[in-house]
C-alpha cells in the first residue's frame, strides 16, 4: 500500500527535484531565482546546499542563450530541469523550444533525444499585469514534439514533474502560482505518473466539466454547489493538455449529454477550443446542449484591481452558465472573503 504525506504543491515540486537530483547524478537544475533567498516560492528550497552549485545554480537574464545551453546539455545525455519565475520570460526563447528542442528527435530519425524539462509558472496576481501573468499554453501545445502537463494537486504536482524529468524528449511543466501553497495527499517515494492520462476527480451523470490547473479548484467548488442543487457534474482534470486526453472526455459525454470547458487561457485558438472542436467532429450527437467554453477574454490582461476584480473567471462564472444550461435558479452562499489580487494573505510579493 502506497503511504502519503500532507504536504504543499510548492513542497511537492521541491521533493519531486530533490528526488530527481538524487536519482541522476547528472541531472541540471537551473534558472532565474533557483538559488536566491525565495528559491522561486521555495520549490527549489535548500537544493543547491544538498547537490552543490554545479548542479543547482542561477543564471544570467539571457534564456535564449541558457535555453541552448540546456539543449546542448541534454543531447549530451545530461538531464535538464530550467526554471522560469514566469511563463513570459520563456518567450525570449521560443527559438531555441520550438525549432531546436522540439524538431530534434523528428529530424534526426529518433537518434536525438532532448531531454529537457521547462517549468514555467503562469497566474494572476499582486499587479503583475499585461506582460507578467498571460497563461500561454496553447501555443507550447501547438507545436509538435511538445509535451505540455498543467497539474492542478500536490500529487500531480510531484508525480508528473518526475515523469517530465525523465521522459526522453522536451516538456512543458506549468504550474499556477495560486496552488504553490494549496496543500494535499502526496504519496511518498520516487512515484511517477503517465503524461497523457487525464483523471476523474468526481463522477457525476448530469453534466461534463473539464478543467486544468488553477480552474479545477474551480471546478471542485462548483461541483459542490451543483451537488447540492441536484446536479451531479463529472469532472475531469485535464493534468495534461497535449497529449490530451479525448478518450476520457468522450465516454463522459455519452453518458452526461453536457460539456463545460474551463480554460486558463486566451478565448481564441484556446485547448477548449481544441476540445469542442474534437466533440463536434468524432460525437456532436451525444450532446443535448451546445458546449460550453469559459476562458479569458481576448484582450490583454490588466493591472489594476478595478479592472481584474470581474477579468478572470471563476466558480461563479460556471454556476451562472449552468442555470442557463439546466433553465433552474442555482443556489448557493457567495464567499464574501475571496481573495482576488494575491494568492494567500501571506503572499508579499511577485518573486
Amino acid at each position: 500500500m502506497p503511504k502519503f504525506k500532507y504536504i504543499t504543491y510548492a513542497e511537492a515540486i521541491n521533493e519531486a527535484l530533490d528526488l530527481s537530483l538524487k536519482k541522476d547524478p547528472n541531472l541540471l537544475c537551473y534558472g532565474l531565482g533557483v538559488s536566491d533567498p525565495k528559491e522561486v516560492f521555495n520549490t527549489t528550497k535548500n537544493l543547491q546546499k544538498k547537490y552543490s552549485s554545479e548542479r543547482v545554480f542561477d543564471i544570467p537574464c539571457s534564456e535564449n542563450a541558457l535555453t541552448g545551453v540546456g539543449i546542448g546539455c541534454a543531447i549530451k545525455k545530461c538531464r535538464v530541469v530550467m526554471t522560469h519565475q514566469r511563463l513570459d520570460f520563456s518567450l525570449l526563447s521560443l527559438d531555441q523550444i520550438i525549432n531546436n528542442a522540439s524538431k530534434f528527435y523528428y529530424m534526426f530519425n529518433k537518434k536525438i533525444r532532448v531531454p529537457i524539462t521547462i517549468r514555467m509558472i503562469v497566474g494572476r496576481g499582486w499587479g503583475q499585469g499585461p506582460t507578467h501573468s498571460q497563461s500561454l499554453q496553447s501555443i507550447f501545445s501547438h507545436i509538435p514534439g511538445l509535451k505540455v502537463v498543467m497539474p492542478s494537486n500536490a500529487n500531480d504536482a510531484k508525480k508528473l514533474l518526475i515523469s517530465s524529468i525523465f521522459d526522453d524528449n522536451p516538456v512543458i511543466y506549468i504550474e499556477h502560482r495560486w496552488l504553490h501553497e494549496q496543500k494535499g495527499r502526496v504519496e511518498k517515494g520516487f512515484t511517477k505518473k503517465k503524461i497523457s492520462n487525464a483523471n476523474i476527480l468526481k463522477r457525476g451523470k448530469d453534466l461534463t466539466i473539464v478543467a486544468s490547473s488553477h480552474m479545477t479548484t474551480e471546478a471542485i467548488i462548483a461541483g459542490k454547489i451543483l451537488q447540492k442543487n441536484n446536479i451531479a457534474a463529472e469532472i475531469i482534470d485535464l493534468r495534461s493538455i497535449k497529449p490530451l486526453d479525448f478518450k476520457k472526455i468522450e465516454k463522459s459525454i455519452s453518458k452526461t449529454k453536457r460539456l463545460i470547458i474551463l480554460d486558463s487561457g486566451f478565448s481564441f485558438g484556446s485547448i477548449a477550443n481544441e476540445i469542442i472542436s474534437s466533440v463536434h467532429i468524432r460525437s456532436y450527437k451525444l450532446l443535448k446542449h451546445q458546449p460550453i467554453k469559459i476562458s479569458m477574454p481576448d484582450c490583454p490582461v490588466p493591472t489594476g484591481f478595478s479592472l481584474t476584480k470581474n477579468f478572470y473567471p471563476d466558480y461563479k462564472r460556471i454556476i451562472f452558465e449552468c442555470e442557463k444550461m439546466f433553465s433552474k435558479k442555482i443556489s448557493y452562499e457567495k464567499n464574501k472573503n475571496q481573495l482576488h489580487d494575491v494568492p494567500n494573505k501571506e503572499y508579499l510579493g511577485p518573486f
